[in-house]
C-alpha cells in the first residue's frame, strides 16, 4: 500500500468536511450556536423569485457567453425526473448559453457515479451513455456501484470503448483532477443537493428554490437573458 502524502491528506479531510457541511446545512439554516439566524430581506427577495445570489461568484468557462451548469448525481431519483425537462430545455437553448455538467461525490457512496460520468468525458462519449446510464440505474434497477460493473455496462453499449479502458480512464489522472475540480465547485456554490442549477457563476436555484422543474427552467431563462443583456 502506498503512502499518503500530506496533500492526499489535506485533500480526504477537506472533502469530509464538505460532506458534514452538506449534511448539516439544514440546521444552519435555522440557527447556530451564537443563536437564532434569521434570512434578511434581501435573501427571501430572491427566495421569492426562486433563485438565491451566490457570495462569491464562479468562474465560468466563457466569459463572453452565458453558462448554465447543472450539478447532478446518476443515482439521483430527483435528477431523473428533472432529465426530460431540462433535456427539452437544451433543445431550444438560446445560442448565447453555454449548458454544463458537473458530479460531484457529495457522499462517498457517489463516487463511481462521478468517476464514469469523468470518464465517459474524457473519453468523448458522454452524450451516447448519458440517458441509458439514467435508464440501466432507474428503470432497470441496476445501482453500478462497482468500477467492474460500470465498465461491463459501458463495454455492452458498443461505443467503441472495452471494459479495461474505461476502468483504466476511471482511474485515470484527469478523472481524479474532475473530482477535485467538482466537488471544489460545489463548495462554491454552496449546494446541498441535487440536482442544483448555477446560472453564469452567480446564481444558484433547483426544486426547493424555484418549487417545480418548470420554475427552474422559468428562473434558468429569466437569469440568462438577464446576463446577456448585462454582457
Amino acid at each position: 500500500m502506498s503512502k499518503k502524502t500530506d496533500k492526499d491528506l489535506k485533500d480526504v479531510v477537506s472533502r469530509r468536511q464538505f460532506i458534514r457541511g452538506v449534511a448539516g446545512a439544514g440546521a444552519l439554516g435555522t440557527a447556530s450556536a451564537m443563536g437564532v439566524l434569521w434570512p434578511t430581506s434581501e435573501v427571501l427577495a430572491q427566495a421569492a423569485q426562486g433563485y438565491k445570489v451566490i457570495d462569491q461568484p464562479m468562474h465560468t468557462n466563457d466569459e463572453t457567453r452565458v453558462e448554465v451548469l447543472e450539478f447532478f448525481w446518476f443515482g439521483c431519483p430527483h435528477c431523473y425526473a428533472f432529465e426530460p425537462t431540462i433535456n427539452k430545455w437544451i433543445a431550444s437553448k438560446p445560442d448565447y448559453v453555454d449548458f454544463v455538467r458537473e458530479a460531484p461525490p457529495l457522499n462517498p457512496s457517489w463516487e463511481q457515479h462521478s468517476r464514469m460520468f469523468y470518464a465517459a468525458e474524457a473519453l468523448g462519449i458522454t452524450d451516447s451513455m448519458f440517458d441509458q446510464t439514467f435508464n440501466r440505474i432507474h428503470k432497470g434497477g441496476k445501482r453500478l456501484r462497482s468500477q467492474k460493473k460500470i465498465a461491463k455496462f459501458v463495454e455492452s453499449l458498443d461505443l467503441g470503448v472495452s471494459d479495461e479502458e474505461f476502468i483504466d480512464a476511471m482511474n485515470s489522472f484527469a478523472v481524479n483532477s474532475a473530482l477535485k475540480r467538482s466537488i471544489s465547485r460545489a463548495q462554491q456554490a454552496g449546494i446541498t443537493g441535487v440536482p442544483s442549477i448555477v446560472v453564469n457563476g452567480k446564481y444558484l436555484t433547483g426544486n426547493s428554490l424555484a418549487g417545480s422543474h418548470q420554475g427552474i427552467i422559468d428562473v434558468i431563462n429569466q437569469l440568462a437573458e438577464r446576463e446577456h443583456k448585462a454582457g
